[in-house]
C-alpha cells in the first residue's frame, strides 16, 4: 500500500512573526523555515504504518520555491522513501494546492493520503477537505488515532462531546491533529541517507493546473496590543464596566 503525505515549508513556530512595513504580508527575509508541525505528525504516522508492515511506500510531496526541497529532505530523513517537488514561486492558496495534489494522486495512485489538518502560517484548514472533495474520497479529519483494517481505515477524532470513530473505505484521506503521535527527530545517519533518496521535480504547468490566486490579500496587520487592566471597587462597578466599556455582557 502506498501512502502519500503532503508537507509544507512554513516560518518556524519558534520565530516571532513580524508584519512588513507596507502591510502586504509577513517578513520572510532572513527568517528560519521548517516543516509545518502538523505535517511532521502526518509523516510520522505514515512512517509508522510502513514500519508496522501496513504500508509499502511513503511518498512526501511539497509545493513552493526551490527551498521547499529542504522540507522534503526532512521528510525523507524521517523515513519517507521518495519525494515529489512541485516548484512554483507563485502564492499557492489552498484550492490550488488541492488541485495540484489531486493531479499527483491521479498519477501516483496511493491508497491513503495523510495531510496536516492546517498550516501554521495561514491556518486555513481547507486543503485536506478540498482534496477529498476533488477526489470523491472519504475523509477523516482531525485524527487522534488511525487504525488500518482490511480495506478500511478507522479514524478516531475529537468532537465537542468526546471522541468519534469513523470507518472509511479505502482509498481515503486523513488530516492529522496534535494528539495523533509524537514526531521523531531525524538521526544524522538518516539525514545523510536522505540526500541520496530521489526527488521528482514537477511544475503546475506540467500537471495542467492553474494556480492563479482566487483571493486577494488587502492588508496584513498585527493584532492590537493588550491594554492594561483596571482595578474596581465593587462587583457593581465591575459589571458596569463589562457591560458599558468592554461590552461583553
Amino acid at each position: 500500500m502506498k501512502v502519500l503525505v503532503a508537507v509544507k515549508r512554513v516560518v518556524d513556530f519558534n520565530v516571532k512573526v513580524r508584519v512588513k512595513a507596507d502591510q502586504t504580508g509577513v517578513e520572510t527575509a532572513n527568517v528560519k523555515f521548517s516543516m509545518n508541525p502538523f505535517d511532521e505528525i502526518a509523516v510520522e504516522e505514515a512512517v509508522r504504518l510502513k514500519e508496522g508492515g501496513q504500508a509499502t511506500e511513503v511518498v512526501a510531496v511539497s509545493m513552493g520555491p526551490a527551498q521547499a526541497q529542504e522540507t522534503i529532505r526532512t521528510a525523507l530523513a524521517m523515513g519517507a522513501d521518495r519525494g515529489i517537488h512541485v516548484q512554483s514561486d507563485a502564492e499557492l492558496q489552498p484550492l490550488a494546492v488541492a488541485k495540484l495534489l489531486k493531479a499527483i494522486v491521479d498519477k501516483e495512485s496511493p491508497t491513503l493520503v495523510i495531510v496536516g489538518k492546517q498550516a501554521i502560517d495561514d491556518d486555513s484548514n481547507q486543503t485536506g477537505q478540498m482534496l477529498a472533495a476533488l477526489l470523491g474520497w472519504a475523509q477523516g479529519t482531525f485524527a487522534s488515532r488511525v487504525d488500518l483494517k482490511d480495506g478500511t481505515v478507522a479514524v478516531t477524532r475529537e468532537v465537542d462531546g468526546g471522541l468519534e470513530t469513523v470507518d472509511l473505505k479505502l482509498p481515503a484521506l486523513v488530516t492529522t491533529d496534535l494528539r495523533l503521535n509524537e514526531p521523531r527527530y531525524a538521526s544524522l545517519p538518516n539525514i545523510m541517507k536522505a540526500k541520496k533518496k530521489p526527488i521528482d521535480a514537477l511544475t503546475p504547468e506540467a500537471l495542467g493546473v492553474d494556480v492563479a490566486p482566487r483571493l486577494t490579500t488587502l492588508k496584513v496587520e498585527e493584532p492590537p496590543k493588550r491594554q492594561g487592566g483596571k482595578k474596581v471597587g465593587s462587583v457593581a462597578e465591575l459589571v458596569d464596566k463589562l457591560k458599558n466599556e468592554a461590552r461583553v455582557i
